[in-house]
């Protein structure tokens, strides 16, 4: 596992981008206290197998820095939320977004009953390949979807909680960037998380 966590770590770099993940609907419901809870990241996985229609995508979690949104993409995953769920938009160069269990970018609740709040940490940036990050709609809105980015988005800093990063599988996520999509940025060929796999 030490090998593993050595590969958690994430790259420098920066380079601005034009565009912004689509924002999850904010209407379902309001951020849960029950987020605001302190919690230990013992508990919390270290990472996730994403195994998707093009392959398989290892992501590593950084559960210590941002606890409530690891434990909320971990047990959303260990759970089979994201089983048979779309990556809903795509941009090429930018980045993949997925997590919501309706497919059409508006759904999708967090393992605390609603929205939670966001976990913005200085240190940990949209600054290179392979961040993932959450999707929201707004400040304290985030609920199952997230991104993963194909490139640097430093305007997102400060805006989305960054709280993981591909270790393996970027040609896999690089796959997904390249499918052809529509004018709403919507893969034409359905492309989706078959499982995960939590460790």
């Amino acid at each position: 596992m030490d090998k593993l966590k050595k590969l958690f770590k994430h790259d420098k770099g920066e380079s601005a981008q034009s565009t912004t993940p689509a924002k999850a609907d904010s209407s379902a419901s309001k951020p849960s206290n029950a987020a605001a809870a302190s919690s230990s990241s013992n508990d919390i996985a270290e990472g996730v197998v994403m195994h998707t229609s093009l392959g398989d995508i290892t992501i590593a979690l950084y559960r210590d820095q941002t606890p409530k949104t690891c434990r909320n993409f971990a047990q959303l995953a260990e759970t089979g939320k994201y089983d048979n769920v779309i990556f809903h938009r795509i941009i090429k160069g930018f980045m993949i977004q997925g997590g919501d269990p309706t497919g059409t970018g508006r759904g999708g609740e967090s393992i605390y009953g609603g929205k939670f709040e966001d976990e913005i940490v200085s240190s940990l940036k949209h600054q290179d390949k392979g961040t993932l990050s959450m999707a929201n709609a707004g400040p304290g809105t985030n609920g199952s979807q997230f991104f993963i980015t194909l490139g640097p988005t430093p305007h997102l800093n400060g805006k989305h909680t960054v709280f993981g990063h591909v270790v393996q599988g970027m040609d896999v996520v690089d796959k997904l960037g390249s499918v052809r999509t529509d004018d709403q940025d919507r893969p034409v060929e359905k492309v989706k998380i078959a499982n995960c796999d939590v460790f």
